[in-house]
């Protein structure tokens, strides 16, 4: 059967905000509390792009890459993020936080066992695996949306 698959946008993102906007208030809420929690906002960008990556989500790859960019992340860790088992060039807590953000987004095919959380638990505090894992949270739930309806990639920054 031939692909009927499109680029347009389903809605458009600026449209999804007027019609739920109590989303964008409540995912701005958490927003905030992930500013606050004192974990690297580099780290948390990065975390939200490869979660995009793996949820094939265009929108959220592109805005994220464009915040990663605002805050001067490299290019280095930000190009070969979607290999980044074999790029070498991440921080040992970088990486556990990459793995425990893999783990949670595929959480049906990767059951989350105690040795993956003692490896976490190694790099990040009790109160620390909480808000990674609440950004892990909300970037699916940005994915879910955003995939689906086709919200249109931002302009990359600098563009």
């Amino acid at each position: 059967m031939p692909s009927t698959a499109t680029t347009n946008a389903r809605i458009d993102y600026k449209a999804f905000q007027d019609i739920v906007p109590e989303i964008g208030t409540g995912m701005a809420a958490i927003s905030h509390a992930l500013r606050k929690s004192g974990i690297e906002p580099d780290l948390i960008e990065i975390l939200k792009i490869r979660v995009s990556q793996l949820n094939g989500c265009a929108f959220c790859v592109q805005y994220h890459l464009n915040d990663a960019r605002k805050l001067n992340v490299p290019a280095a860790k930000l190009d070969p993020l979607a290999a980044r088992r074999e790029a070498g060039i991440y921080s040992p807590r970088e990486r556990v936080a990459l793995d425990w953000a893999e783990r949670v987004t595929l959480l049906a095919s990767h059951h989350i066992d105690d040795e993956t959380y003692t490896r976490v638990s190694a790099h990040f505090s009790e109160r620390e695996i909480a808000f990674l894992t609440m950004a892990i949270g909300q970037i699916n739930f940005w994915n879910r949306v955003a995939a689906p309806l086709r919200f249109t990639p931002p302009i990359p920054t600098g563009s």
